[in-house]
């Protein structure tokens, strides 16, 4: 199985920016295939990275739910949500995106749910670095994707809300019994220190922080993909620096 770097965090601390960096990061330097899980139905990965996506998973599983009679003739609901599933994954030369989404309807998917994350399971195996961009509540790590990671990167920004909400998530990955090797902190749109108390009270490991970012802000704003930062961008010397101790 490839290495599973999952980042999480509550919404608007940058979790897709930072996702989207690490993705572009590991095609250029590490020359690896990667798979892209876009698993925060409220985050835009796939355009982050310059893919408008097909369709998600979860209106999939709305879909064979409510209407089993979509499957055809000869062929199992596995056979055909793991045929599902490939023909919808948005596939690029060096990287592929699975978007996730989440089903709308009221109906029970704990059958559809075990089927995805056995299909999920087998689909990583494909890849030398699985990057999962989570919603807070963590519910495709705990529940419909995969229950393990290699690292779990929290993402927050520096203020005490910020850093008191990255400990509840740091705690619910004890409580899920989410099996994560290692697990850091990390700060968008910030510049304070290491050394600062609240961090140190957070009881998370401090890995690093990206400084405000005017390049990011304005090709978000344009609905632009990250790797256009130019080479002076402060997020991308950030990222470098990130993904190095991650690494070496």
């Amino acid at each position: 199985m490839g290495y599973i770097i999952a980042v999480c965090g509550k919404g608007g601390t940058g979790k897709t920016t930072i996702s989207s960096l690490i993705v572009n990061w590991l095609i250029k330097n590490k020359k690896a295939r990667v798979l892209a899980v876009d698993a925060d139905p409220n985050s835009n990965l796939a355009i982050n990275l310059g893919f408008k996506p097909k369709a998600s998973i979860g209106g999939m599983l709305d879909e064979v739910s409510k209407n089993p009679s979509v499957i055809p003739q000869g062929m199992s609901k596995p056979e055909y949500i793991e045929y599902r599933i490939q023909t919808e994954m948005v596939e690029a030369d060096s990287f592929d995106i699975l978007v996730m989404g989440r089903p709308e309807g009221p109906g029970c998917y704990c059958y559809v749910n075990n089927l995805l994350r056995d299909i999920v399971k087998k689909l990583v195996k494909s890849y030398d670095y699985i990057v999962v961009d989570n919603e807070a509540g963590l519910e495709h790590l705990s529940r419909r994707t995969m229950r393990q990671a290699d690292t779990v990167l929290i993402v927050s920004d520096d203020t005490s809300v910020g850093l008191r909400s990255a400990r509840r998530i740091f705690d619910l990955i004890k409580e899920l019994d989410i099996k994560a090797n290692k697990s850091f902190l990390v700060l968008n749109r910030s510049n304070i220190s290491a050394d600062n108390k609240e961090i140190k009270e957070s009881g998370i490991e401090y890995l690093d922080s990206l400084p405000s970012d005017q390049e990011v802000l304005e090709l978000s704003i344009k609905g632009r993909p990250l790797s256009e930062l130019s080479s002076g961008s402060t997020a991308l010397k950030s990222i470098e620096r990130i993904c190095r101790k991650l690494w070496p």
